[in-house]
């Protein structure tokens, strides 16, 4: 029983580790979920799947609404802007995960994996990456571009899911023009919306194991905190650097699956 209870105590600590830094890395980039997901699905082999992703929702919002908090100091939001991609997000998710009970997703893992490498080496030659694209963008095209955002991204997330933040912010920069803490702040803002929609599901199942939830929460929660925190100290162009690695990562993720599976 006392050796039970030390293996437990080992495997959240690890676990702690894991949370942390994905709400790290999450909060100047985006892709935590590719940091959470696989390592909480191998340090918790004897659990359900659905339990495990329905346990790994409530750390990623708490790290996502620590980032949220802190890049909100840096950005103004256009409330009506975001409830509208917010909302859209949330419907175009439900729709994907509805779509992937009917259809298998691993057709779009080799478009997509040659999407993120188009994108790494666009990323990577532009050496600009922390200045405004578009200087100039009207209202109608504005909300153009944020709703296909919104509908094709929030169907990526319930679809398949990985970088899903890494696609809003690379969306809002490139396509918007948004500087970076902006981009990350709506970013960060609809995951939390989608996130809050699974986790409902979630709840009214009961499949959240809350002794494993809530310390991983309160993990990540600072991992994102401290995250958002080295992103404003260090300025935009430092971020370039993570997200090229998360995008690398992401890469090497879909690569696998292409490849090896």
């Amino acid at each position: 029983m006392f050796l039970d209870y030390i293996m437990e105590l080992d495997i959240l600590f690890y676990l702690g580790i894991v949370a942390f830094c994905a709400g790290f890395i999450d909060a100047i980039a985006g892709g935590g979920g590719l940091i959470q997901t696989p390592l909480g699905l191998a340090l918790l082999p004897q659990i359900p799947v659905s339990s495990v992703i329905g346990t790994l929702k409530i750390p990623a919002f708490s790290g996502t609404a620590m980032a949220v908090k802190q890049y909100l100091k840096k950005s103004k939001v256009n409330w009506g802007f975001f409830l509208i991609l917010a909302s859209l997000s949330f419907g175009s998710a439900f729709l994907g995960s509805y779509v992937l009970t009917v259809v298998n997703n691993d057709f779009m893992k080799p478009l997509l994996f040659a999407i993120l490498i188009v994108l790494w080496g666009f990323t990577y030659i532009k050496k600009d990456f922390s200045r405004i694209f578009i200087t100039q963008i009207s209202t109608r095209q504005k909300y153009i571009w944020g709703i296909l955002i919104a509908l094709l991204v929030g169907f990526y997330d319930g679809f398949i899911g990985p970088a899903t933040g890494t696609f809003f912010i690379m969306g809002f920069i490139f396509l918007l023009g948004f500087d970076f803490f902006k981009a990350s702040a709506y970013a960060k803002m609809i995951n939390l919306a989608t996130n809050f929609g699974s986790i409902c599901l979630f709840l009214l199942k009961g499949t959240i194991i809350w002794k494993v939830a809530i310390p991983m929460a309160i993990c990540n929660g600072l991992g994102g905190y401290c995250g958002a925190k080295m992103a404003i100290l260090k300025g935009q162009q430092w971020v370039r650097y993570i997200f090229l690695f998360i995008m690398f990562v992401a890469i090497c993720r879909f690569g696998y699956e292409v490849w090896f599976k």
